[in-house]
């Protein structure tokens, strides 16, 4: 099986939708898997041989970052977030419908204002020259790929999410 044979039976989006959500996937399993390693071996280290790794709560952190906001705007336009589903039975589809689409443009709206507002004190960090404590990584980077992050976010969702609620049979 080729490998884009493969990525089509895996992935229901379509389109550069598909490459997108795989990329994302794709770094989220590099940084679980980086977190799995520094995780043992700093674990080893500080009680095999009493010298765990400098600095390894700030990978950890940086890692976890990096992680939740890369499948952030895959789980978002998925719709993958937890839902609460009360009234479903006792309204009309074309309500429901209605009432999925003000979410989602109040999703997307929300994400844009925040990654606007976190890429400013992303660089205003990187102005200011503004490091993590132990291992002196600069922050302001990573502050803005969450800003990145919340912008793909809300793109996905005002596009895919947008056309999910609008076109596709709610019984796939």
């Amino acid at each position: 099986m080729s490998f884009t044979a493969w990525l089509k039976a895996q992935y229901d989006e379509k389109g550069p939708a598909r490459w997108l959500a795989f990329l994302l996937e794709l770094i989220a399993a590099i940084m679980l898997m980086a977190l799995m390693l520094i995780t043992c071996i700093d674990v080893v280290g500080r009680y095999v041989f009493n010298n765990p790794i400098p600095g390894a709560i700030e990978l950890t952190q940086i890692s976890m970052a990096i992680l939740v906001f890369a499948v952030m705007p895959v789980v978002t336009w998925r719709g993958g977030h937890i839902v609460v589903d009360l009234l479903d039975n006792y309204l009309s589809s074309l309500l429901l419908k209605a009432l999925s689409l003000i979410a989602a443009l109040t999703i997307s709206v929300s994400f844009y204002f925040l990654g606007k507002r976190i890429f400013e004190l992303g660089a205003r960090s990187i102005r200011r020259g503004e490091v993590t404590e132990f291992l002196g990584i600069p922050s302001g980077y990573l502050v803005q790929y969450i800003a990145i992050m919340s912008w793909i976010t809300a793109v996905g969702m005002i596009t895919y999410g947008v056309y999910r609620i609008l076109f596709q049979d709610k019984s796939n």
